[in-house]
């Protein structure tokens, strides 16, 4: 699974790199040099939503209320383990017990069933931003294939947390399951809970690649920051995995 996903990420990295970068002055944003290229991905991506992701999250929406919270709650659990090993690298020492605590008291039900709820829940942090705090510059916006929009340095981040993701190394037949699982139930659920919200954006939007990449950078700030903007909560880590996958 990580190598088939690093090969996958390696891969939409060198083809991106190898197209032709648009004139600064023909870029609707200059942080977008790829911004042809990215626009036929981005295409990709929709028709994988169309033909995949939309219809399970309708499936998600008729599922019963308690069921839907389950899965959302179990979706956040399985990425306390590397909020935990993010918040460490940034010096943010309370988050990371947080984390570490929910995702220890948690594991009992698998997420399911929050039994923390009277408590504050961790920030989620992933290596992206880790680089972020270590003043790593952002580079260019790109989408991929399936793992959808962020810069150089979120899918780096990306790709390091695949590979160093604690839960990959229990050995464990159950803990790979849920690692293997974690993804597409992350993507579902959220796609499920943002319906209408993302809908409005793929139908209604003058330019939904335009939207799309505008919520990014607000979100990704958003989460550098710690949350300091007025970015909805909505879009959490597993908005890369809604276009995405998202984190």
């Amino acid at each position: 699974m990580i190598l088939r996903l690093s090969i996958l990420t390696i891969t939409s990295a060198l083809l991106v790199s190898g197209c032709s970068s648009l004139p600064a002055d023909q870029r609707s944003d200059a942080r977008d040099p790829y911004e042809t290229s990215n626009r036929q991905i981005f295409a990709f991506n929709m028709g994988v939503d169309d033909a995949v992701i939309e219809p399970a999250a309708k499936g998600y929406r008729k599922l019963p209320e308690g069921v839907q919270t389950a899965l959302t709650n179990h979706a956040q659990w399985t990425s306390h383990p590397s909020t935990a090993v993010n918040s460490l690298l940034q010096g943010k020492l309370e988050n990371a017990a947080l984390a570490t605590v929910d995702f220890l008291i948690n594991g009992l039900t698998l997420g399911l069933a929050d039994l923390t709820d009277d408590a504050d829940d961790p920030e989620r942090e992933d290596f992206g931003q880790t680089l972020a705090a270590w003043s790593l510059p952002e580079g260019s916006y790109v989408v991929m294939p399936l793992l959808g929009p962020g810069t150089t340095r979120s899918h780096t981040g990306f790709l390091v947390d695949s590979i160093t993701n604690p839960l990959g190394y229990s050995g464990v037949g159950g803990v790979d399951v849920i690692r293997v699982t974690s993804a597409p139930v992350s993507v579902v659920t959220f796609r499920g809970n943002q319906f209408d919200q993302i809908n409005d954006i793929k139908y209604n939007a003058t330019d939904p690649y335009a939207r799309t990449r505008s919520l990014y950078f607000q979100y990704r700030e958003g989460q550098i920051i710690d949350g300091d903007l007025n970015v909805s909560t909505a879009t959490d880590d597993a908005f890369d995995s809604f276009l995405n996958e998202g984190n």
